[in-house]
């Protein structure tokens, strides 16, 4: 019984990884692509919570973990918010 235990350890996150990205692509495989603006504020976001991450992080002690959430955070809250097209490349064609 021992034996497999460790092997469902070794094989399940190579078993989830798997499934996730099968799910991923046979999600994205019938979509058409289509000219929209899906630019996001994702990357600026995530730059801003590793910055205010580490300040927290560095205050309570685990910088590592501010770093971590400060980024998730960030991620999550830039990539909530859509850029608007302001001319030159984001602008939408008529």
């Amino acid at each position: 019984m021992e034996a497999v235990m460790d092997f469902l350890r070794a094989a399940l996150p190579w078993s989830v990884v798997g499934l996730t990205l099968a799910v991923f692509f046979a999600k994205n495989a019938g979509k058409k692509k289509e000219k929209e603006n899906t630019e996001n504020y994702g990357a600026e976001g995530m730059s801003l919570g590793m910055c205010f991450g580490t300040a927290i992080g560095a205050s309570l002690h685990n910088i590592g973990l501010g770093i971590s959430l400060g980024m998730l955070i960030g991620l999550a809250i830039g990539t909530c918010m859509r850029k608007e097209g302001q001319g030159g490349e984001n602008a939408q064609e008529e």
